[in-house]
């Protein structure tokens, strides 16, 4: 396959476009964040990057906590909607018809339509540049009840996650594999018993 290169860029795809959630009260806000992942297993960690012009930066910065909301193909309006509107204008919430559920371990809200929500409470902000990272401890997860087996194992794959490509939102498609099936041992078949 023959490429053509360019400058460095930020074409990591597909991202996760979550809702974060922050502030209390009168202060409640919901940002769209396509810039989060994973840090750490041990103690879980994770982080977002924000703009400092950002009202949920303001927020977050002060209270040092917030909640990443797992999106979903029917909260993809919302999604959008939450990524190019501000909070000082609009109470993105009802604009939405979006519902909130009280956190258990931060103060700030979980979204009750994502699938699966994170309580997250801010370790460090590092400025990068044209945004902060600010790098978090999940204290704890919410998980929808509909998305766990009887043996507690989580089916997120039945959530209908939504994923960003370079200004596109996607529906996650078929599964095509699983973590080390590629060197995973076969199994062997067994041999019918011979006839005396």
């Amino acid at each position: 396959m023959s490429k053509t290169k360019w400058p460095g860029s930020v074409l990591l795809a597909p991202v996760p476009p979550v809702l974060v959630t922050c502030g209390e009260a009168a202060s409640e806000n919901i940002i769209t964040v396509g810039w989060t992942g994973v840090l750490n297993t041990k103690p879980p960690m994770t982080y977002i990057s924000l703009r400092p012009g950002r009202l949920s930066y303001e927020i977050i910065t002060a209270t040092r906590e917030f909640t990443i909301n797992l999106s979903t193909v029917a909260l993809v309006n919302a999604v959008d909607f939450c990524g190019v509107r501000s909070g000082r204008d609009i109470n993105k919430f009802e604009r939405m018809g979006l519902t909130t559920l009280p956190g258990d371990t931060v103060k700030c809200p979980m979204l009750a339509a994502s699938p699966l929500s994170m309580e997250c409470r801010v370790k460090e902000i590092i400025p990068l540049g044209t945004h902060d990272l600010f790098m978090a401890e999940i204290l704890a997860v919410h998980v929808a009840d509909a998305l766990i087996d009887e043996g507690g194992k989580l089916h997120l794959d039945q959530a209908d996650l939504l994923a960003y490509v370079h200004g596109e939102y996607f529906g996650l498609g078929e599964k095509v594999g699983s973590f080390g099936y590629s060197v995973r041992k076969k199994k062997k078949k067994k041999r019918p018993a011979q006839q005396k």
